[in-house]
């Protein structure tokens, strides 16, 4: 039997899946009145200013390296701008995945809008057209990495483990194309992950 098919899971990772269901919880909440969860701030470097600086923790790169961060390099943007309750959630996976011999990654986390404009046009160049583009790349202003809502996780080990696992913790899968793509649903953890968009093109947050 498995640690995740265990009746009785350890003390500490019920501690951080408690802590995880209460930040959740505050998102629901805050979605049912209109308001939504703010990124940290960012000081003139680029740096994030609201979130917490462990000690020892490795100087803030100018982008992520080869493998991709991991849910505790918070000085790196692309994962101190997550949104709050994402983050918690990514840790709690990311600890137990540890635990289990399995590293989540983040190839891509919280993005720029100016990001998000050179990755679609990328895209745009390599499959020829926007309309194809579209079913691999969000447009600009539609993204929800912009907002600090979605993941990219790799490496493939790691996909399979959250595809496997993320449920537990509010994770999904959003895209049927894009295995590596985990956004937060809170109502995963008691009723599982919603059934998945062929790919973007047919998500209606991401019609221009």
């Amino acid at each position: 039997m498995s640690r995740h098919e265990s009746s009785s899971p350890p003390i500490a990772r019920r501690a951080r899946l408690a802590f995880v269901a209460v930040l959740l919880s505050a998102a629901v909440l805050a979605g049912s009145t209109g308001c939504e969860s703010l990124p940290a701030s960012v000081s003139p470097s680029g740096s994030p200013t609201g979130s917490p600086v462990l000690a020892g923790s490795v100087p803030q790169r100018p982008h992520l390296p080869p493998r991709g961060a991991t849910a505790f390099d918070e000085r790196a943007p692309e994962v101190g701008r997550l949104d709050p309750a994402m983050l918690a959630a990514l840790t709690a996976a990311a600890d137990d995945a540890a635990d289990e011999g399995v590293a989540l990654h983040l190839t891509s986390g919280w993005r720029s809008r100016e990001h998000q404009e050179r990755l679609f046009a990328q895209a745009v160049a390599d499959h020829g057209s926007e309309a194809e583009a579209a079913q691999w790349v969000a447009r600009p202003g539609t993204s929800v990495h912009e907002t600090g809502g979605a993941v990219d996780i790799g490496p493939e080990a790691a996909t399979d483990w959250l595809a496997g696992h993320g449920a537990t913790y509010g994770l999904c899968r959003v895209y049927d194309n894009e295995p590596w793509h985990f956004e937060l649903r809170p109502e995963a953890i008691g009723h599982g992950c919603p059934p998945r968009y062929a790919d973007p093109t047919q998500d209606p947050r991401m019609q221009p």
